[in-house]
């Protein structure tokens, strides 16, 4: 697991522990000393934790004239144990809501599970509060969809079909985005 990094080929547009709007400004990252783990599994230091035991993240482009971000997600999506939506939500997702951010990618080819809950609150929250954004979910293994499915999750985020898109990291973050917009007014339209 500590081989798992963050997709770094956009490293020279965007950094978020220099961007002062990023809730990880200045962030340090030690490559010497592995300090967080999933399970007991140590993983890379590059990926930011915001309080989950086992959910982490990397904002791995934002662009505020435009705002969007793209995040990379890794780890357990654990909402029953570990209430991850609850900490993601209130440490990265509020943070950007507040600097103007109203349209999501998440990237979660690196997500290993997901474990529902029954209380969608913070989903529905998340949703209400994008207004005239969204929430896109790209990559995602296909039995994670499923669970979304199962626990009515598909309501708030989009996914599946044309948004597991294979190459996106041969796209610039700008295309991404057009891509997977024009992808999610299709869908909404």
């Amino acid at each position: 697991m500590q081989d798992l990094e963050p997709f770094y080929n956009w490293e020279n547009l965007y950094n978020a522990s220099t961007d002062k709007r990023s809730p990880f400004y200045g962030r340090k990252y030690n490559t010497t000393y592995y300090e967080n783990d999933i399970y007991g599994y140590y993983i890379h230091p590059f990926w930011d934790e915001f309080e989950s035991p086992t959910l982490y993240c990397k904002i791995l482009y934002a662009n505020y004239q435009h705002r969007f971000v793209i995040i990379e997600l890794f780890g357990e999506w654990n909402d029953t144990l570990h209430n991850d939506i609850m900490w993601f939500k209130r440490n990265v997702i509020d943070h950007l809501l507040q600097e103007g951010i109203s349209q999501f990618i998440l990237i979660g080819e690196n997500v290993l599970n997901f474990h529902g809950s029954r209380d969608d609150d913070y989903y529905a929250e998340w949703f209400e509060e994008v207004e005239d954004g969204w929430i896109a979910a790209c990559n995602f293994r296909d039995f994670i969809q499923q669970e979304w499915i199962r626990y009515k999750l598909d309501y708030y985020i989009n996914f599946g079909g044309t948004l597991d898109i294979i190459n996106w990291r041969t796209a610039t973050p700008m295309a991404l985005f057009q891509l997977v917009r024009n992808l999610i007014v299709r869908r909404i339209g």
